[in-house]
């Protein structure tokens, strides 16, 4: 059974960095991002309770555990979203080994948005950035972001030898992400029709969205993945977090408790 009080989370911001494409900064507005855990986590059991409240996991206090990133009112419904980067190991290693955890142990009223940030500012990042915001229209985004990931990252570093563990790595493609073209076959090895791809990749609520996630980034300090804001207002400071538990029961206690 795993234990998460156990599972000490290792910082370290220059791990993040993909070929350079992130510079991340460690100010209040932009707090750093975890490496991945020293040891992977088990996926979490079914019917498993919420992290406990504010009081029985201990305080938390802005300027350490969270800063204040906006200074408009929080959202008017509890969500959280993940700023990532399918370039982002750390991100991959997140989605594939923690997220099961941390959103099984959130409070069900609280949505999970992601974001992907624009830190290549190149042509094939665009694209893989639209790439998010169509699998987001189709409904498809829990189904097709593990198989993005990996198939991104399947041949970095000559050959996928960069330290971080992403399992057997099962569902990368034999495909090399350089264009729209690649994307979609992407799509299509998935089973999933990429007749309409195009004009969904370039309509207005694509081009909405990804607008959206430029200023939000921008206005949020966000310089370093993943990173994660609160009722657009907080964001959660990584390196002060030293379990899954703590980091669940933050999210409750910012998107619940916090006006």
């Amino acid at each position: 059974m795993f234990k998460s009080k156990m599972l000490a989370v290792v910082f370290a911001v220059s791990s993040l960095l993909m070929l350079g494409a992130c510079s991340p900064a460690e100010t209040p507005a932009a707090p750093a991002a975890p490496a991945a855990p020293t040891a992977p986590a088990a996926q979490p059991q079914a019917n498993v309770a919420p992290a406990p409240a504010p009081q029985e996991a201990g305080q938390f206090v802005q300027g350490k555990h969270y800063f204040t990133v906006s200074d408009k009112s929080a959202t008017a419904t509890p969500q959280i979203t993940e700023f990532f980067s399918f370039y982002c190991h750390n991100c991959y290693n997140m989605e594939t080994q923690y997220l099961p955890f941390i959103k099984a142990h959130i409070d069900p009223s609280i949505e999970f948005k992601t974001a992907h940030v624009d830190f290549m500012r190149s042509e094939i990042g665009y694209e893989v950035i639209r790439s998010l915001a169509v699998m987001q229209q189709m409904g498809i985004t829990s189904e097709l972001m593990p198989t993005m990931f990996a198939t991104i990252q399947a041949d970095d570093d000559g050959g996928h030898h960069h330290g971080h563990d992403h399992g057997d790595n099962a569902d990368a493609l034999d495909i090399k992400v350089n264009s729209r073209d690649d994307i979609k076959a992407i799509f299509a090895a998935k089973g999933y029709d990429v007749t309409q791809y195009d004009s969904m990749a370039d309509s207005d609520q694509t081009n909405a969205t990804m607008k959206k996630w430029a200023e939000q980034e921008k206005a949020f300090g966000i310089r370093s993945v993943p990173g994660f804001v609160v009722n657009e207002k907080y964001a959660i400071n990584m390196s002060e977090i030293r379990s899954l538990e703590e980091f669940a029961a933050l999210i409750n206690f910012l998107a619940l408790h916090k006006s």
